[in-house]
């Protein structure tokens, strides 16, 4: 009898035992159980954020390219958790956004690829005479004004054709940016902006990065803008550019390097541009960009948020390399964290 009530209190005891760790077991499942960020916005830095994507942990992203134009409408409107732009938001769509902050977290260049029958890579071209091709002013490949500073290229005298984006884009910004800086015209007539006013049947449109980077595959003749890493993904000719020191660039590692060692501080608002650079900077490519993710101050989602742009900035710049993402400066990394620590609920 008394070897029977032994056992009985041993198995009381495991009972209650295995209770606990049933309990301790769905609560450590509910612990562990990782939150979702939802975002939109940039087909620009989509290729980065797709690798971010992959190599964070912490929580689910589910990010939409869907251009930098709509990524800030869905901010604004709060049906993302966070938006990202390739242009800085304007004071309307600041005041708009009531209450959100913009965090630079990428920095790449905008290339300019080209489909010309017979010529290959490293085409010589100017701010000026891109503002006249997209203006429509420079018609054939054969121009005396291109051939005049590609010597022993053999152009043809075919149609150009400017592929520009249709929808709101911060590529269009960054491209329109330095059209501004480099063409009186251009500014005047047209300017910068996510969505410009561009002129009527000169060339075609196509949505978002990778619609450009396809349509000037199928289009003889077409010249578009587009982030670097998608020029590469589809193995386009690329043009060598004019900067204010008067050589011909490439985008490339070192030439993008050149430009972002320029930047030595950061506006209180985050919005940097470093289009044109200066004549000092020999080496540097002409359109390169910084990149934004656009989030509220005050957001339920605040601490994870907090973490994912800080790893973003942090160990998150180590995947941009391939991609011609490269680590966002020193002096911008500080302030990026700065801000990000400024989110809260």
């Amino acid at each position: 009898m008394k070897r029977m009530r032994s056992l009985a209190a041993v198995l009381a005891v495991l009972g209650v035992a295995a209770i606990a760790l049933t309990a301790w077991t769905g609560l450590a499942g509910a612990s562990s159980k990782k939150t979702s960020l939802t975002g939109a916005g940039s087909t620009f830095v989509a290729p980065l954020v797709a690798q971010w994507t992959a190599n964070y942990h912490t929580a689910d992203i589910n990010y939409s390219a869907v251009g930098s134009g709509a990524g800030i409408q869905q901010i604004t409107a709060r049906t993302v958790d966070f938006g990202a732009s390739d242009a800085p938001l304007t004071p309307d769509q600041a005041s708009a956004c009531k209450g959100c902050v913009q965090i630079p977290w990428a920095f790449a260049a905008t290339s300019i690829p080209y489909n010309v029958s017979g010529v290959g890579y490293g085409l010589k071209l100017t701010g000026p005479i891109l503002a006249q091709i997209f203006t429509g002013k420079i018609t054939k490949w054969n121009d005396s004004r291109i051939k005049a500073i590609n010597k022993g290229v053999n152009l043809p005298s075919e149609d150009i054709v400017p592929i520009h984006r249709s929808d709101g884009s911060g590529t269009s910004f960054n491209f329109t940016d330095y059209l501004s800086r480099v063409s009186k015209t251009w500014k005047s007539q047209i300017g910068k902006g996510t969505s410009p006013a561009w002129p009527s049947g000169v060339g075609v449109g196509a949505k978002g990065s990778s619609g450009v980077a396809a349509k000037l595959g199928s289009t003889p003749g077409g010249i578009t803008y587009v982030d670097v890493a998608y020029a590469y993904r589809f193995h386009y000719k690329i043009a060598k550019l004019k900067n204010r020191a008067g050589k011909f660039i490439l985008p490339s590692v070192r030439s993008l390097t050149a430009v972002s060692a320029q930047v030595k501080s950061v506006p209180k608002n985050n919005a940097i541009s470093v289009v044109d650079p200066a004549k000092k900077v020999t080496k540097g490519y002409p359109i390169c960009t910084f990149t934004w993710v656009i989030v509220p101050l005050k957001t339920s989602k605040a601490h994870d948020l907090k973490l994912f742009i800080d790893w973003a900035v942090t160990k998150g710049q180590t995947y941009g390399h391939p991609l011609l993402f490269l680590p966002i400066p020193k002096v911008v990394k500080t302030a990026a964290r700065k801000t990000t620590a400024r989110l809260h609920t």
